[in-house]
């Protein structure tokens, strides 16, 4: 459904730490910063750019937005959650672990502010 996702950040380089080490947990190559200072994330198929503000105004994450990651299993959700503390990112909501939404799936979570307060979350269908 989606082409591309972009987002805010403060500091370009704080970010690509933070985006780097963390998608990488994930199997994600390391972002490559274009000619416009945006600093971009192609993995299969999708598309993540991370910019300063076009308006100048400092990056807030938005009030009900979550950026999800898809991972491949729970340990690969832990070392994405382990890899974006170690960079700069806040630990929000409960641990990691196992989620039971009333449809009967059962999901694995991890959830994180990256250092621009941009809220993410680390995901993986167990069923």
């Amino acid at each position: 459904m989606f082409s591309h996702v972009t987002i805010g950040a403060n500091d370009i380089a704080v970010a690509k730490q933070f985006y780097d080490a963390s998608l990488g947990a994930l199997g994600v190559p390391p972002g490559e910063i274009d000619v416009r200072g945006r600093l971009i994330y192609n993995h299969a198929g999708g598309r993540l750019l991370i910019t300063n503000p076009i308006n100048g105004q400092p990056t807030h994450g938005g009030n009900g937005h979550t950026l999800g990651f898809v991972a491949a299993s729970p340990a690969e959700v832990d070392a994405w959650h382990t890899a974006g503390l170690a960079h700069g990112g806040t630990a929000i909501e409960d641990p990691p672990g196992e989620r039971h939404p009333p449809d009967g799936r059962l999901l694995y979570l991890a959830y994180l502010r990256d250092p621009s307060g941009n809220k993410l979350c680390g995901f993986h269908r167990v069923k």
